[in-house]
């Protein structure tokens, strides 16, 4: 049996050979095989015996169970799907479009497909009309361009927030589907 003076940052709530505290165990062998309900010390001999570890898999069932395992290619294993798990969840991040009032229809069809590229990507896109000088007279024509791009974006987006005035601004926030 092996001690390990350095712990990982996954190995700090999980409990080796001697640490391990419950006096029943469920023993899982190295080939994943049951081995049944043993005692602390037959679980600790069996995993001598076998020349590798006793590890805590799962300390909040009754009994808890531990697996007979080489804690280093375990401690690997289990640090290789903490970076795997990282690399796929890729945090939704709020991207932002800028409108004016006078755009060109050109124009807005190319802001619309970049909307919809990041619908595509899995973000979240606020949407901002922003009003210059006297245009804040006629707060409706910003109301009616809304409208206008969500029936654009019917197919690939759902309103997540209302239309809401903030200073100059006009902005509402739409997922994808």
């Amino acid at each position: 049996m092996r001690t390990y003076k350095r712990r990982s940052e996954i190995s700090k709530s999980i409990r080796i050979n001697e640490e391990i505290r419950a006096d029943e165990l469920r023993v899982i062998g190295s080939d994943g095989e049951q081995l049944g309900i043993m005692s602390r010390s037959d679980a600790l001999k069996a995993a001598e015996e076998a020349g590798v570890d006793l590890v805590e898999i799962s300390p909040n069932a009754t009994p808890p169970v531990v697996k007979i395992v080489d804690w280093g290619k375990y401690q690997y294993q289990k640090m290789k799907e903490l970076q795997k798990s990282k690399k796929n969840s890729k945090p939704s991040e709020l991207k932002q479009m800028r409108f004016g009032l006078k755009i060109g229809a050109g124009d807005l069809d190319i802001k619309l497909r970049k909307i919809r590229e990041f619908l595509a990507a899995g973000h979240k896109v606020r949407i901002q009309i922003f009003y210059r000088g006297r245009e804040m007279a006629h707060k409706e024509l910003g109301f009616e361009m809304i409208d206008r791009i969500i029936a654009l974006l019917e197919d690939d987006a759902i309103l997540e927030q209302k239309p809401q005035m903030a200073g100059r601004n006009l902005s509402i926030v739409v997922r994808s589907k």
